[in-house]
């Protein structure tokens, strides 16, 4: 369940100004009307005001500015930031600051950074005051759904109170309602929901899966969609960007890709996205791509230095033998 997404150098004084691609859920379910929620057209996002020393979102900048891709996911994360910021101001000059509900939908591929940002967005609320703890639980149905009747609920319930204070993160949401009616799955999916009313503001709930059965797993439940008032979309990475990930990968390691290398990842890279039948966009699989040129490597280092020890570029050098992937 690990989205982990290697990051780059760079950095700002604000939110970048880039594209905003996020689906926000009005209050009507989407079996009601029989399509997916409309979305926001593309807009240029305006300046944002610099950070002053000690603002509670440098640390999460520092996080999130070096990432490849994930532009408006960042630009979201901002706008959270930014949204709490202002609701505080408010309070002080004497207006309502408005009750907001921060439980979301992260809907995007495997690998392409899901988790990793739900862990920024749990310490972002912990830094707002909005969780007192900003820790994250993260689940799969398997650690929701139990084996007979009434023990689903006491799992569920359970997890919900160790999330108390924090984010819990269920990988794979779609899983709970394959079942059908009979499936335990759906009394994992009804105690959620009470849960959203019982423990109100204290937890945020994230659910994440593939597009399509998210879409399929609201419609489960009328209660669903209007809970959960943000969506975000995590868009593919592209080869480039899966290259510029590997790339960094062995730079923060202190390793270096040849040339020849990165052309041969390149080319597997593209093989691998033509054969697949869904969109390619893995993190993961670069990452272990990466991690056996490793220890391949040293294994190719211990064999041609048998009695003495490489040079610091040798050691480095991750060469085109180095990379070898299952046929």
């Amino acid at each position: 369940m690990d989205d982990r997404v290697v990051t780059s150098g760079g950095g700002g004084n604000g939110r970048p100004a880039r594209q905003i691609n996020v689906v926000l859920r009005g209050s009507e379910p989407f079996a009601t009307t029989g399509s997916s929620p409309p979305q926001l057209e593309s807009e240029q996002a305006p300046a944002a005001r610099p950070l002053t020393p000690g603002d509670p979102f440098l640390d999460i900048q520092r996080e999130l500015d070096p990432m490849v891709g994930l532009e408006n996911v960042k630009t979201l994360i901002y706008e959270i930031y930014a949204l709490l910021q202002i609701s505080r101001m408010r309070s002080d000059a004497g207006l309502s600051g408005g009750s907001h509900v921060y439980h979301m939908i992260f809907t995007g591929n495997p690998g392409t950074g899901k988790t990793t940002i739900a862990r920024i967005v749990a310490k972002l609320f912990q830094k707002m005051g909005v969780l007192t703890k900003g820790h994250m639980i993260e689940v799969e149905r398997a650690d929701l759904v139990g084996e007979y009747i009434g023990h689903t609920a006491q799992k569920t319930r359970d997890l919900v109170r160790k999330a108390l204070g924090g984010v819990l993160f269920v990988d794979e949401a779609y899983s709970l309602a394959r079942g059908g009616e009979k499936d335990f799955g759906k009394e994992a999916i009804d105690t959620l929901v009470k849960a959203m009313e019982d423990y109100r503001n204290q937890f945020v709930l994230i659910l994440a899966g593939y597009p399509l059965e998210i879409e399929h797993f609201l419609m489960t439940n009328p209660g669903l969609p209007s809970r959960f008032p943000i969506q975000i979309e995590f868009p593919d990475y592209s080869i480039d960007q899966l290259i510029q990930i590997a790339e960094l990968m062995a730079r923060n390691r202190d390793y270096a890709l040849m040339p020849q290398s990165v052309f041969k990842l390149r080319q597997h890279l593209m093989q691998e996205k033509a054969m697949s039948m869904f969109a390619f966009s893995n993190a993961r699989y670069v990452r272990n791509i990466i991690e056996k040129a490793f220890r391949h490597q040293a294994v190719r280092l211990m064999t041609q230095y048998p009695s003495g020890s490489p040079g610091k570029q040798e050691l480095m050098s991750v060469r085109p033998e180095d990379l070898k992937w299952e046929k």
